[in-house]
């Protein structure tokens, strides 16, 4: 007993701590994954109101499936190395195995795995009742039931066993597998880094078009009459600058059309319906809200301000 205390330290507790931690992050960032590819794969015009907008909901998306990709890429090989260097101490130290604060750890492993299991069946179960397509709601059950089994299945294997096996190997080398594959698939969501890129320029003009609508619309409303060119909006005040396309430094095009119609144009770097393969949101009749789906390169987007919807301010 003396020999096995003076060769545990502490060492192999942290060891087991990290493994947990790094398992725990892979396991939230591969369901995020999968759960993504579904809901790309299977459109739901449902969760689409009239509120969101093409870009944004592609933007959310895609942000998503990156931040999922970027842990698992770094997460996954660290818990990797984790669970290989301590099988190596447990053939060099077969008491570190047998110690039961290890066997305490696997089991703090399988509670915090069921917790976030539990979690995710309650989200699915969650889009279901609230109206989710059920192909959707049953792929992702079936990945939860999936990944958590696996899990479970070889942890509860692993307390068990005596001493070390070369089905650990077997299990690493498949685990490996799977997650490469799922990698190559969040690329194949997401794009080049190139390309996301793009994309990200594109929603920044967007967001900037937006901006500048907002603002020649409070200015007609505050002086009856368009501004000649964007930089009459610009305001000490308030701190409103006329943006720039972020990428090539360039002022967006704005001409007046009428008495209260103008466009706006920008140069855009792909397709809004690229991004998110999914029917524009239909708007509703008097609604506030602008379509700004674009398809690549030049493109104009025309307003007429409605004098209903935005009355000139009243003069104290």
């Amino acid at each position: 007993m003396n020999d096995q205390n003076e060769k545990v330290s502490p060492k192999h507790v942290f060891l087991h701590l990290f493994s947990i931690s790094m398992l725990y992050v892979t396991t939230i960032n591969i369901l995020t994954l999968i759960f993504q590819f579904i809901n790309q794969s299977i459109k739901d015009p449902l969760v689409y109101s009239i509120y969101s907008s093409i870009n944004s909901a592609a933007y959310y998306s895609h942000n998503l499936v990156r931040s999922a990709l970027a842990s698992i890429i770094i997460v996954f090989p660290l818990f990797i190395w984790g669970s290989w260097y301590l099988n190596k101490i447990y053939l060099r130290i077969p008491q570190v195995r047998q110690m039961k604060t290890r066997k305490w750890l696997i089991y703090l492993t399988l509670f915090i795995v069921s917790l976030v299991i539990v979690g995710d069946f309650i989200r699915i179960v969650w889009g279901f009742l609230g109206g989710e397509i059920t192909l959707r709601f049953i792929l992702k059950a079936f990945a939860v039931f999936i990944t958590s089994g696996c899990i479970f299945g070889y942890y509860l294997w692993d307390v068990r066993r005596e001493a070390p096996s070369n089905r650990s190997k077997y299990f690493a080398w498949l685990a490996s597998a799977v997650v490469l594959t799922l990698i190559v698939i969040g690329f194949f969501l997401t794009g080049s880094p190139k390309q996301e890129r793009l994309m990200r320029f594109d929603y920044q003009r967007v967001s900037a078009l937006q901006e500048v609508q907002y603002q020649i619309i409070s200015y007609w409303q505050s002086k009856e009459r368009l501004p000649q060119e964007l930089q009459e909006l610009e305001d000490p005040i308030s701190g409103f600058m006329v943006p720039q396309d972020p990428q090539t430094g360039n002022l967006y095009e704005y001409t007046i059309k009428g008495e209260n119609e103008f466009e706006l144009c920008a140069e855009f770097n792909l397709p809004s319906d690229e991004k998110l393969d999914i029917a524009e949101p239909r708007m509703l009749s008097g609604s506030n809200f602008s379509k700004w789906s674009h398809p690549a390169g030049r493109f104009c987007f025309e307003r007429t301000i409605d004098q209903e919807l935005y009355p000139p301010f009243k003069k104290l």
